[in-house]
């Protein structure tokens, strides 16, 4: 069974699955690593995405691994470039990272450039397919907030210069194509306006946000933004960390190395989105496991399908640390999803919208 593929932009065609690599280097080995990514390509997944603050969670002594992996990945296996599209994000704003450049404090021109590089350098590649900017260089409700405080608003970077230093990547062949990551409509309808109003702008081709069963938050206006505008969305974690397994309200709390159960404590992005303790979040997937059960799919199928069904989907971006969970979502990709299914999905979504925003 191949992965279908999709043409997200001229000569960038890529799988409608996309392996996340944010557990490479922590709970994956190199060995481990390479045998997943094999595993993977031999499957038709030619997508892989990255970040240079992978993995996670986030550590000095292990910052880059992900990237480092797949770059020797490539090299071992002595894979022609153009057959795998590789995708990374530089970090925004952050008080919490300070081993990547003291912050890192801001998406200025200087700082977009030595990320950029610095991913070149650890992925030991000559060109970057899609680069992404991984959260915005402003303040925006994310990772489970969903109201926005304009008291919390700080002095950001303007979007032209970050447009600028990532035009000047673009013309030296360091990256293809830009996207942006945990975007909002404004953010979106920003990067694209100046861009349409100065040639040596590049013009973003997606968006990599949430998407599941659990979190269909672009559904409202971002996804407008996104069809008039022709922009496809990166849909990431589809089983929302694994949740949508079912593993976690299993009798026994699922395996001690899952992540919400292995980080607990240590992994603040993840825990305020997917609190286990959120009685909404437990009802909405009990629910969707019933529906899964209701008509033969296993449950990771049902949670995949329903993220590739959507028209605006190019690709979803997953992670797995086991060649079983991989096998899991590959054979999902195919999965059809019958006008009856889709229906008690979408009642179920709104009894419990969006437990995990």
């Amino acid at each position: 069974m191949s992965v279908p593929l999709f043409n997200l932009a001229p000569n960038l065609t890529v799988s409608r699955l996309c392996l996340g690599t944010m557990t490479f280097g922590e709970q994956n080995s190199l060995p481990q690593t390479l045998r997943l990514l094999d595993q993977a390509f031999d499957a038709g997944i030619n997508f892989f995405d990255s970040a240079e603050m992978y993995p996670v969670p986030q550590r000095a002594e292990t910052q880059g691994k992900s990237e480092e992996y797949f770059g020797q990945w490539v090299r071992k296996r002595k894979i022609s470039r153009d057959r795998v599209v590789i995708a990374t994000k530089v970090a925004g704003p952050s008080g919490q990272m300070s081993w990547i450049r003291d912050g890192p404090q801001c998406l200025d021109a200087k700082n977009i450039t030595e990320a950029v590089d610095g991913s070149l350098k650890r992925l030991q590649m000559d060109h970057i397919d899609l680069y992404q900017i991984h959260w915005p260089d402003r303040y925006v409700p994310m990772f489970g907030e969903t109201e926005y405080d304009p008291v919390r608003q700080f002095s950001s970077v303007p979007i032209e210069e970050q447009l600028d230093a990532l035009g000047r990547a673009v013309d030296a062949g360091k990256i293809r194509y830009i996207g942006l990551s945990n975007e909002t409509p404004y953010g979106v309808m920003k990067f694209l306006h100046f861009a349409e109003n100065n040639v040596c702008y590049t013009k973003i081709i997606s968006v990599q946000n949430s998407y599941s069963l659990l979190c269909r938050t672009f559904d409202s206006g971002m996804a407008e933004c996104c069809h008039h505008e022709r922009i496809y969305l990166l849909g990431y974690s589809p089983l929302a960390m694994g949740i949508l397994s079912g593993k976690y309200f299993a009798s026994d709390g699922a395996p001690s190395d899952a992540r919400l159960n292995l980080f607990k404590g240590r992994y603040s992005e993840g825990e305020s989105r997917y609190s286990l303790a959120r009685n909404t979040l437990k009802l909405a997937t009990m629910e969707y496991l019933g529906i899964a059960e209701k008509y033969g799919l296993h449950p990771v199928s049902l949670a995949i399908a329903f993220v590739l069904n959507h028209p605006l989907v190019a690709s979803t971006v997953f992670g797995v640390t086991k060649s079983w969970q991989l096998e899991e979502v590959i054979s999902a990709c195919n999965v059809e999803l019958t006008s009856e299914i889709i229906a008690d999905i979408n009642k179920v979504h709104a009894k419990f919208p969006n437990p995990c925003p």
